[in-house]
């Protein structure tokens, strides 16, 4: 899975020629070949809650394959509320490139469309475009965390995509700061769980605790850990911290090591993100530690 180093490529949000029916078909062979999106394709049936069959299974997948969190069930065929969650996640990713999309939690024309273009061919994991670039203000980073979209972007250090992973980041009132920040430690499964039985009475930050300081070394009082609540994945549930599957943080904190740059973004067009080195990162925003 890679990306071009350079930055994120804009898909064309136009629509392929239209074939016998008039309606255009669709080009990713995960959903070509399923005769029931037709019926999405023609506003006259999207997938929603209580849909089940081979055409929620791929969107499903796809979703997962892109990095986005369906927990639970994951791809079986039945659309719930996990399912609803992502597709809200995908849509709210997908708008910019495809305007017509709208962050309903239900897959209708535009949304499959836009999943179309976007996800990965059968058998293959993360995208090709419609990408963040992994530099904020000038500055290389490995990590990019999009907080609108709840996904966390993984970078080798040429800058090509390694990874795209589902998150949970802080509500409205305990907030996750965007901002350039930095790797300043790791603990491993002991230390994190003797952390969080000290700080909440119970193994909470999973098996890894990634720890962060706002660029200039100062205290954040923000970590990527893991999670004792997969469920609330892909939502605004945490103190501020960034909460992971478990084995998706052990990916990250073996691929980091200190000193390794982190962007947090409000969404994947934050004008931060490969833009020329500008004014310094705020760095007035220091906060307790946060889960």
């Amino acid at each position: 899975m890679t990306t071009d180093s350079a930055g994120s490529s804009t898909p064309s949000a136009a629509a392929p020629t239209a074939g016998a029916g008039g309606q255009a078909p669709l080009r990713n062979a995960r959903f070509a070949a399923l005769p029931e999106l037709a019926g999405v394709l023609t506003g006259q049936t999207p997938l929603a809650k209580g849909s089940k069959g081979a055409g929620v299974r791929a969107v499903q997948q796809a979703l997962l394959d892109m990095g986005f969190s369906v927990p639970g069930g994951g791809a079986d065929g039945i659309f719930g509320a996990q399912s609803a969650k992502a597709v809200s996640n995908f849509q709210v990713h997908a708008r910019s490139a495809f305007p017509e999309v709208r962050p309903t939690g239900t897959v209708d024309a535009a949304t499959l469309r836009a999943l179309d273009a976007l996800a990965p061919a059968p058998g293959q994991r993360g995208q090709t475009q419609h990408l963040p670039p992994p530099r904020y203000k000038g500055t290389s980073v490995r990590v990019v965390v999009v907080k609108d979209e709840h996904r966390t972007f993984l970078f080798d250090v040429q800058g090509q995509l390694q990874s795209i992973f589902g998150n949970a980041v802080g509500t409205g009132t305990t907030r996750t700061d965007p901002g350039l920040k930095k790797v300043t430690g790791k603990l491993n499964e002991a230390q994190s769980r003797d952390l969080g039985k000290k700080l909440w009475g119970g193994p909470v930050f999973g098996p890894r605790i990634i720890d962060l300081s706002w660029a200039d070394g100062s205290r954040s009082g923000e970590e990527l850990h893991g999670t004792s609540a997969p469920a609330d994945l892909g939502e605004d549930v945490s103190h501020g911290c960034v909460r992971h599957d478990n084995a998706d943080i052990i990916v990250l904190a073996d691929a980091l090591k200190v000193g390794d740059m982190v962007a947090i973004v409000d969404s994947i067009i934050d004008p931060n993100l490969g833009t020329p080195p500008a004014a310094p990162p705020d760095l007035s925003g220091a906060v307790a530690s946060r889960k």
